[in-house]
């Protein structure tokens, strides 16, 4: 956007003219041209292009699990590629995560642990594999008593409606976890299907 304003000068311009008399300071037409940039990422400290991470805008890695016996545990997200089979959380802060079961009447408990998520060739922890999967992720919190390793997250009995969407948000606790699934397990006292899904946020 090209566009023309008044700044101040020191001078007058008579006075750049060479007419001494008259006085001194004035403003001058300055020509000023903005050009709009969008920062998309940067080249980090190992040499490698990171993009800048925004929320996620809709929820994503949706599972569904059918017909779980009671008191059976699964783990999920679960997915046809190896990258659906977990939630990578490197530059994100903390998510929702929302299962929906049906097969029961009203409401009913449902256990939720976040564990260690699949170890083979194309899972990794960065650079580390094998790894302990399918056991709980633990770890000393900020707000946690100092050098006590403790489960990062673990829900024994939350009550769950049927036949919608039961919404969570979890702070911090996950942050920058690179191979992470849930494990539930259907304590509703009955046979029941489980949909999850899952939105990432900085």
């Amino acid at each position: 956007m090209d566009k023309k304003r008044k700044v101040y000068a020191p001078f007058s311009l008579t006075s750049e003219a060479g007419v001494a008399q008259t006085p001194v300071e004035g403003y001058i037409d300055v020509n000023q041209t903005v050009y709009p940039t969008v920062n998309t990422g940067n080249v980090n400290e190992n040499g490698k292009w990171t993009g800048v991470r925004s929320d996620d805008v809709e929820f994503k890695g949706f599972s569904r699990d059918e017909l779980i016996a009671n008191g059976t545990a699964f783990l999920t997200p679960t997915g046809p590629n190896a990258a659906d089979n977990f939630i990578d959380m490197s530059g994100f802060r903390s998510l929702f995560i929302a299962i929906l079961p049906t097969g029961i009447t009203g409401s009913g408990d449902v256990r939720v642990e976040a564990v260690m998520g699949p170890s083979n060739s194309e899972s990794r922890f960065a650079n580390l594999t094998p790894v302990n999967a399918g056991n709980p992720l633990r770890g000393a919190l900020a707000n946690s008593n100092a050098g006590s390793m403790s489960n990062l997250l673990l829900d024994s009995a939350d009550g769950m409606f049927a036949d919608v969407w039961n919404i969570y948000y979890i702070e911090n606790n996950l942050a920058g976890q690179r191979l992470l699934q849930f494990k539930l397990t259907n304590n509703t006292g009955v046979e029941a299907s489980f949909e999850f899904a899952y939105m990432r946020l900085i």
